[in-house]
């Protein structure tokens, strides 16, 4: 988390060369557009320092979370509305830290914990639209390559095949041709994919973040209600605590 952000890289084109890394280094890219899909608000903490460093280069960044993280707490005083309030706020202001203002920030609204039991089509075609509005160069998300040969939280996985699978739905005109004749929306081809996951023996690409980490840390601290011990089982407010923050900034 301090350093580097390992992401696993593919095209399904030719801007990587056969090992994976792009030609052109992600330090120095510029003038992208670029779309992260994720299940809940904060899978994106991930990304925060290449984020953080693309914005600061002058691409431009979009957010597309699929649910809205209401039902990720163990204290049982708060309630999913509020709870859905809690984590919009946390994103909105952890993205701030990073330069990307709120209007870059989709929440779709499903429920934390039940996106593989929602209708997938309804899903697909809501993403294909956003990509086609958005235009986006890069896809950032989980890596969906590993199927069922390894665990995924459930929404983690459902979240990272629809985000592949919309990428593809969008480039073909006859695919929800109605966004295309009646919103005066475009087919769009994304053309870079960044994925990361957990796994070490996959990684292909690094992207030095050391000037950045210290913004990707303030913004992962915003994620107070997920990420301290206190706001995950007993949420008394937005703010750590002073102990809290200090063990934090040493991971």
């Amino acid at each position: 988390m301090r350093k580097l952000l390992f992401l696993f890289a593919i095209s399904l084109f030719f801007q990587f060369s056969l090992n994976g890394q792009p030609e052109v280094p992600i330090e120095k890219w510029t003038g992208k557009t670029i779309l992260f899909i994720g299940a809940h608000p904060d899978d994106d903490a991930m990304s925060f320092g290449t984020m953080a460093m693309l914005q600061d280069h002058g691409n431009q960044i979009y957010i597309i979370i699929l649910t809205s993280g209401n039902v990720g707490t163990l204290d049982p005083k708060i309630s999913t509305t509020d709870l859905s309030r809690i984590r919009k706020k946390e994103e909105i202001d952890a993205l701030a830290e990073l330069g990307i203002p709120a209007d870059h920030y989709i929440n779709m609204g499903y429920t934390d914990g039940m996106l593989e039991l929602q209708n997938k089509e309804e899903i697909m075609r809501r993403l294909v639209r956003q990509i086609r509005k958005y235009k986006p160069d890069v896809l950032i998300a989980y890596d969906p390559g590993k199927g069922k040969m390894r665990w995924h939280k459930a929404d983690h996985r459902t979240a990272s095949w629809l985000a592949a699978d919309a990428c593809r739905a969008a480039m073909w005109p006859l695919l929800y041709e109605g966004q295309i004749i009646h919103e005066n929306l475009e087919a769009h081809e994304v053309r870079e994919y960044l994925l990361f996951d957990g796994f070490p023996e996959d990684f292909n690409t690094e992207v030095d973040i050391t000037q950045y980490q210290d913004i990707k840390i303030n913004a992962v601290l915003k994620y107070v209600s997920q990420f301290s011990p206190s706001g995950l089982s007993k949420y008394e407010g937005p703010e750590m605590s002073d102990e809290e923050e200090k063990k934090f900034r040493k991971v």
